[in-house]
């Protein structure tokens, strides 16, 4: 009986495994990925209805969706040690039967600070599902399964925050904002039950709480939340004008430098710094960080646009922007053919490259584009995202041994998501910034000396002349040209982008060529 016992408490040797079991076992936790990755952009589309639901104003409804990244980005690089205590199958478990819970009171929420506390809470407890679907992806699988595997994450990866706006706007426009989160239930059970029953390939360790890095801890959650605060929040208060900004600025500078010190000292680290001396792995993570950049910039700047210069409702926005996740979903066979065949670095270059290509596209933008216009930018965007992404995990997590995977897959994850902060936070300063100097060079020019001016002028004033308001022409004026000014803003954005990912292309050479892996054993665990 004992003996029985101790075969059901003992990991499962994954080569003993059948590729089906497998195959749904990883597709269980690919779910709760999913999900959790859905819900950062899920209400982006829909912060006005939520507003208005709960009787709060812009500046509080921001924090519905400033809330669950700033939990979800200090949870991710703890999930590999949270993993290693609790085991990554009872960890996964009552993360999403949390999550499942929280998103039920988002839903149900009575006011605004209930639902940021509760956005919160799924905030924390999403994040920490998402590093371990990388982990269990590389135990699981290696060969061609392993290329497959990792196009699936990648998929999923950027899929998720690129669907969220549109389904978000459809949920909205059809049912209610409460179903932005009541859609998580079925798919939040199904993985709270499935994965304890399919998912067994480490034993917990409860004595690493006796070890644990503390303060490392601590200071970790200082930098993380407070520098995703400030970057959430900085573009809307100018920055370090602002009191809270510098003070939260200065206490994410001095926590991360001295998380930084205790992590490459300390015995048994929270997050395995170490891992950046290998070549690999540290520009895979900066791969990471650039893909975050175009991921979520690019999300926010397309509705952002959409909505401010063409006043297009949530659900016309979602319809929009569409047509990315559709060319990303047509290029999975494309990728996992050449992924068979070629060398992944030559694949993530090209991925790259389309990337900087499609940002490129951005930039003639005017002021009447509308899906037709954005179709074949986005439709590169899409294209670009599966050929840059899941090389990229591959390439990082690919060379490390199975026993530094957990660590490892939590910073790297990190890297994506601080990658889409900073991206977003940089992205509305230069709206603001260059929306302002546009508009000032642009009234320069409107003065009496401009014929194609005087001539508007003539034309409106004969028009609003018969309406008994002769100034109203100066005022229509004024707003055309401050529509004109942000459209300039924006391509200035997605030019920067663009930079961004063309420096990222030119480094891909430098990487190494990850040797075929080979399946890890059960006591590699």
């Amino acid at each position: 009986m004992n003996a029985r016992l101790s075969t059901l408490a003992s990991p499962f040797d994954p080569a003993g495994m059948s590729t089906a079991k497998k195959v749904f076992a990883f597709a269980s936790m690919c779910v709760g990925m999913f999900i959790a990755l859905l819900d950062i952009q899920i209400v982006s589309a829909s912060l006005r209805d939520i507003g208005g639901g709960l009787s709060a104003g812009t500046d509080e409804t921001a924090w519905v969706q400033t809330s669950y990244l700033i939990a979800e980005i200090v949870v991710i690089p703890m999930s590999g040690w949270l993993a290693g205590v609790f085991s990554t199958r009872w960890l996964f478990a009552v993360s999403a039967a949390g999550f499942t819970v929280a998103s039920l009171l988002c839903g149900g929420a009575w006011d605004i600070q209930s639902m940021i506390v509760f956005r919160a809470l799924q905030g924390f407890l999403g994040g920490s599902m998402i590093p371990m679907v990388f982990t269990t992806a590389f135990v699981f699988f290696s060969g061609k399964q392993r290329v497959i595997a990792a196009a699936t994450i990648g998929a999923l990866a950027s899929l998720a925050p690129t669907l969220g706006p549109t389904l978000g706007g459809w949920i909205t426009d059809h049912w209610s904002w409460h179903w932005l989160f009541f859609v998580n239930l079925v798919p939040g059970i199904f993985v709270a039950v499935a994965v304890p029953l399919l998912v067994n390939i480490d034993l917990p360790n409860l004595s690493l709480l006796r070890r644990a890095d503390y303060p490392g801890m601590v200071l970790l959650t200082a930098f993380l939340g407070c520098l995703e605060y400030t970057l959430e929040e900085g573009p809307r208060w100018n920055w370090f004008t602002d009191n809270t900004i510098l003070t939260t600025a200065w206490i994410s500078g001095l926590a991360g430098v001295a998380f930084i010190a205790r992590s490459m000292t300390y015995d048994h680290p929270l997050v395995d710094l170490r891992a950046l001396r290998d070549r690999n792995f540290a520009l895979g993570c900066l791969f990471s960080f650039v893909t975050g950049i175009g991921l979520f910039a690019t999300i926010y700047l397309t509705p952002l646009f959409l909505g401010r210069v063409e006043g297009y409702s949530a659900l016309q926005i979602g319809e929009a922007v569409f047509s990315t996740g559709v060319f990303q979903i047509l290029t999975i066979p494309l990728y996992v053919f050449l992924a068979r065949r070629f060398d992944l670095r030559w694949i993530l270059m090209v991925g790259l490259a389309l990337f900087a290509l499609s940002l490129w596209d951005f930039t003639p933008i005017t002021h009447d584009w509308g899906a037709h216009q954005l179709l074949l930018p986005q439709a590169l965007r899409g294209m670009a995202q599966q050929l840059a992404v899941p090389p990229v995990v591959t390439l990082t997590l690919g060379g490390l041994p199975p026993s530094r995977l957990k660590l490892a897959s939590g910073l790297f994850n990190l890297m994506r998501n601080l990658g889409g902060a900073i991206g977003i936070a940089v992205c509305a300063t230069i709206l603001n910034d260059r929306t302002n100097l546009h508009f000032y060079r642009m009234a320069e020019h409107l003065n009496t000396t401009n014929e194609a001016m005087n001539q508007w002028l003539d034309q409106a004033g004969g028009h609003v002349a018969s309406l008994g308001d002769a100034g109203a022409e100066l005022h229509q004026l004024w707003q055309l040209t401050f529509r004109e000014a942000q459209t300039l803003s924006f391509a200035d954005a997605f030019l920067a982008i663009a930079v961004c990912f063309a420096v990222a292309t030119v480094m891909v050479p430098l990487m190494r060529k990850v040797a075929a892996p080979i399946a890890p054993s059960a006591d590699a665990h």
